[in-house]
Order: structure tokens, then sequence, then C-alpha cells
């Protein structure tokens, strides 16, 4: 019998492939996906553990589906992704209101888990664990664990860009981090498997790739070849029809000359610097288990932009995380005021479990951290929108996203996350390239003309 299923994903691009990969095996399985919840038995909720608003905005995807059922065809709501892995039992309780809580184990036999839902029957749901202890410590050691094959995975948009995953889980240690206790230890794949999705994802209507990972600067590492990324670049680059390659989640520590190079130099990849900063104290990145300063850090932005001066660089900060002084943070805001960044990103820090910060002395009030929050925030916009402001008169190629809007994205921009670029009075096609020059902004986004 045809069944059918609705995915609702929540969270980063990782979580995007993931729920394509998990459609893809229902569709080989026999399920038909839906766009529409309302008009599914299934409810596939795709949710996401990062942060605590991330974490509220997956349960109430959760109570929303739930809230259908016995009023059309929802018959079922199934949580699955990294809330359900992080939680997994102790979710199940908290919320009844789901079917089923599933964890990255049943994803290999996703259909099957379904199907036994539909029929009535009770799941169990796991009980949470370390999952870097399944995999041996030293990466070069994880290459016996590797599972290879056929890709399976089903576009669930028409967008013409698309996340293309090149590992997954983490090696280091953040304080304030919970991912590698519930994505496990860092694994890459193999490059000819990215490759050949690449050449899937091309031939399914995407001209720009997004290379998504936890930590991309750590790729190949565990392949026994720390350069790799810089030796797969072309490749990706020489398959026809692609016209775009960015990489995300660059660590700052662990960004190399020739990996800097050969994301300026390689045809196809845009120079677009995801770098994760967090902060510029030096004694609050120790405390955060990372490593670098304001200096270090205007170091490496200098040396991209000598390189690429209209190169894109975005980051992330968090305000109020134990032990963060007024001079910690000042020194932060000077940091945000001096790098002179495209796009920033701005959180209040909280309490996660299974990380090592949530036992940290010296706890930071909340309304102060609201407080630094909110003069961060604002001063973020400003440095933004001036820089967005000095990129009046340059020429850029922008991709189009949203016929109605006339909108899309420069190569400084990444997808979601960043400001868009639009146009005025024009009818250009969603998926086509347009040669532009910048002749406005309005905070981070871009006003062009045709050239």
């Amino acid at each position: 019998m045809k069944r059918t299923v609705a995915v609702v994903t929540l969270g980063c691009s990782r979580n995007e492939v993931d729920s394509e990969e998990l459609a893809g095996r229902l569709a080989a399985d026999g399920w038909t996906l839906v766009e529409d919840v309302e008009s599914a038995e299934v409810a596939l909720v795709n949710t996401c553990g990062f942060i605590e608003s991330a974490k509220k905005d997956s349960i109430d995807a959760l109570l929303e589906a739930n809230s259908l059922k016995g009023h059309g065809t929802t018959r079922a709501v199934v949580a699955v992704g990294c809330m359900a892995e992080r939680y997994g039992n102790e979710l199940a309780k908290a919320l009844p209101e789901a079917d089923a809580i599933l964890g990255f184990d049943d994803y290999i036999d996703i259909s099957a888990r379904l199907q036994s839902i539909i029929a009535g029957n009770k799941h169990l749901p796991h009980i949470p664990r370390d999952r870097r202890a399944l995999l041996p410590i030293a990466p070069v050691d994880r290459a016996d664990t590797r599972v290879s094959g056929e890709f399976t995975r089903k576009r669930l948009d028409t967008a013409p860009w698309a996340p293309l995953k090149i590992a997954s889980g983490c090696d280091r240690r953040c304080s304030f981090c919970a991912i590698p206790y519930f994505r496990g230890a860092f694994l890459s794949r193999p490059p000819h498997e990215i490759i050949e999705e690449a050449g899937w994802l091309v031939a399914n209507g995407v001209s720009e790739v997004f290379l998504v990972s936890e930590n991309t600067t750590s790729y190949g590492k565990d392949l026994g070849d720390l350069a790799l990324m810089e030796r797969i670049l072309p490749q990706i680059s020489a398959i026809d029809g692609l016209e775009r390659i960015r990489l995300s989640y660059l660590q700052p520590a662990e960004m190399r000359p020739t990996l800097i190079q050969a994301m300026i130099a390689t045809p196809k990849v845009v120079p677009y610097f995801d770098l994760s900063f967090q902060h510029a104290s030096p004694t609050l990145l120790r405390r955060m288990r990372r490593f670098g300063d304001s200096e270090k850090f205007l170091h490496l932005i200098h040396q991209i932009r000598v390189l690429s001066p209209q190169a894109g660089i975005r980051s992330n900060f968090i305000v109020g995380f134990p032990g963060e002084t007024q001079e910690d943070f000042e020194e932060l805001a000077s940091f945000i005021t001096s790098a002179k960044l495209d796009a920033v990103g701005v959180f209040g820090y909280s309490d996660e479990e299974n990380t090592e910060a949530l036992n940290l002395p010296e706890k930071i009030d909340s309304q102060v951290i609201a407080q630094r929050l909110e003069i961060l925030s604002s001063l973020a916009d400003q440095i933004v929108a001036q820089r967005a402001q000095a990129r009046i008169g340059e020429n850029l190629r922008v991709l189009i996203e949203d016929g109605e809007l006339q909108e899309g994205r420069a190569e400084h921009q990444g997808p979601e996350v960043d400001g868009s670029t639009v146009f005025m009075g024009t009818d250009f096609k969603v998926g086509q390239y347009v040669d532009a020059v910048v002749i406005d902004s309005m905070g981070a986004d871009l006003v062009a003309k045709p050239l």
C-alpha cells in the first residue's frame, strides 16, 4: 500500500541533507513524499537540538503536527534529528504527543520503523549515549568503521543551490557545545562519494553546492590527508553545469595558507569564509576550549582580504559565557568593529546538558547577558550595514533565488543566514546568474543593477 509522509526540517543545512537522505530511503521503499503535513499519514519532524530557541521551535513543530491528528489524513507524528537523538527516552516521556522518537541508528531502517508505527506498534525510544565513544580515538584508525556505498537522497525543494555533507561529527571539545556528544566523532566521507553526489545534485537542478559539516577544516584528517580539501576542490570544480562551490564552518585555528589559497584560486569556489570565531578575548576563548585572540583573528582576515578584497567573511559570537568580564566584552566589541565582517550572528550564552560549561563557575546574570546581547547585536548591525554600503560600485554575480521578489545572492552571501541582493524592475528567472553592479544598500542587503 502506498504510504504518504511529509518531512519537516528544522535547524542547519546538515539537517537538510539528513532530511533528503531520509526522503530518498522512504521514496525508494514506495512512500509518497508530500509537502503539507495535513496531507500526510506520517509527519516526520527533523528536529534541532543545538540551543534552547531551536529546541523550542522543534517542539512547537511537533505539537503543531500532532494537532492535525484525528482531523484528516495525519495518523502519526515522529521525531528524528538532533533533539531526538540527544534526549531519546527523556523526550518521549516529556512529549507524549509524539508517536515515536527515533535516533540516528534508526535512519537506515526508516521505512520499516514508520510502517511499524502506522501499524500501531510501540517503538521503544533509545537511551542517549556519548556517540564519541563509538569510534576509535585516533582519526586514522576510523577507516574500518566507515560505511561506503551509493548515497540515497531525494531533493525536497527546487532551489538552485543545495547543501552537500562532506563529513559528520566533530573532534573538538568546545566547552559550550554538545554536538560531539550526540553527533559523534569526526568522520570524513571519501572524495569519490562527494564528487558523485555533487554530480547528482547538478543533474537535479543545482548549480551551487554548499559543502557542509561540523568542521570543514578537519576534512581528510581521518583519511590520512589533512590537505585533502585542497585536492578535491578542483575535481568538484570540473563538474559540467556546476557554477559555484561554497564552504561552510571553518575553524580559525585550523585555517592554513594552502586552504585559503585553494578557496580563492580554484575556479568556481567562491571567496566566502564562514569563520567560527565565537569570541575575541584570549582568556575567555581558553575557557571555551578554543584558541586565538583579536590580533590573530584580524591577521587571518587581513590575509584573506589581501588575496581577495571582495571576499565575504561571516562569523558567530557568544556573549555572557561564564567568566566573561566587562573587559572581555569590550574586547569582543572592539574586534567586531575592526573586523568589518559581512555577516554576524550574536547569541546569548545558555547552559546546555553534556557540556563542560554547564558546571563552570562565574555564571553571568541573565539580565547582564540580555544587555550585552542587545548592545553587541546593535553594533554588529551597524558594522554589517557599513560593510554593505562600502560595496556600492562593486561588480558582482548574483544567483536569482526568488523570481517574484527578484532577489538572489552574490558570491559573498551565504544561503539563508546572510544578506541578499535585490533587483528593481527586472524579470529574471530562478536559477539565472546575473552580472550586476551594486547601486545601493539596505542594512545587510544590496540593491543591484544588471550590467
